[in-house]
């Protein structure tokens, strides 16, 4: 069992989905030093998180996370040198690739605020769900950064398209829930109080299927954007016959043919 005991947001493993939230539903959860770092360095344990299936991301107290803290980063931040501002940026950098390289399927529950380096968490999930308040903003420009932070200019275009993109890392405008699920950030919008509920139903469904299979599917999806089409091709067939080998393959096979259900396990 993975021992996931975290001092700065909130864990519970429910019966292979692990439901994580920031913890600050006052100031509408922001990150801190502390949260980026054990955020980063959960989703690297992931890895090797066997009974954990699925993620979800959850919002809490209507709001998903207002970005960096303005008192206990960005204030302190005035303060360092360059190589302590790179070892900052390098840290944030960290906790969205660890997102993408965790095996599991990662959805995000979007409600409320949703901002800086919130919002970029959100984008590095693999799938959102939001609701029709969500409003979501990379406002860095806003306060005199560069929209490139956390690898926005390079996840956001191939979400919502390059010029949507261009328009929301420029201006630092929100996005509204509705435009979100049109430009297919959100693929959908469930009522608030449902949120969370239709988020783990997603996961659920997901750690119930041949997890094996859906780290291959993540591992491609991430893979083959640096690939030609015709690597691309080439890797799905040594990904497929990988997965031809596994027991949930002969399992889906067997539940065919008794013209029942497949049971996956994962292997």
């Amino acid at each position: 069992m993975t021992a996931i005991k975290p001092k700065h947001f909130n864990w519970r493993l429910d019966d292979g989905v692990g439901v994580v939230s920031l913890a600050r539903p006052e100031r509408k959860n922001p990150l801190t030093f502390a949260s980026y770092a054990e955020l980063r360095d959960t989703f690297r344990a992931l890895t090797a998180a066997d009974d954990v299936k699925a993620v979800v991301i959850a919002s809490n107290g209507g709001n998903f996370c207002s970005g960096g803290d303005v008192h206990d980063i960005i204030g302190p931040l005035l303060d360092r040198d360059m190589k302590g501002l790179l070892a900052f940026t390098r840290m944030t950098g960290d906790l969205v690739k660890a997102i993408k390289a965790c095996p599991q399927p990662v959805i995000a529950a979007v409600d409320g605020v949703c901002v800086g380096a919130g919002a970029m968490i959100a984008l590095y999930a693999d799938m959102r769900l939001g609701t029709p308040e969500a409003k979501t903003a990379f406002l860095f420009t806003r306060v005199g950064l560069a929209g490139c932070d956390m690898g926005a200019c390079a996840m956001l275009p191939r979400v919502i398209g390059q010029g949507r993109a261009a328009e929301l890392l420029f201006s630092g405008r929100t996005m509204s829930a509705q435009e979100g699920e049109r430009w297919g950030f959100f693929n959908r919008l469930v009522a608030p109080d449902v949120l969370e509920t239709e988020a783990i139903a997603m996961a659920r469904r997901l750690a119930e299927g041949p997890t094996f299979a859906h780290m291959m599917t993540k591992t491609m999806l991430n893979q083959e954007w640096s690939m030609t089409l015709d690597q691309a091709i080439e890797a799905e067939a040594q990904a497929q016959a990988i997965c031809m080998q596994t027991r949930d393959f002969r399992r889906a096979y067997d539940a065919f043919v008794a013209k029942g259900k497949p049971q996956f396990a994962g292997d």
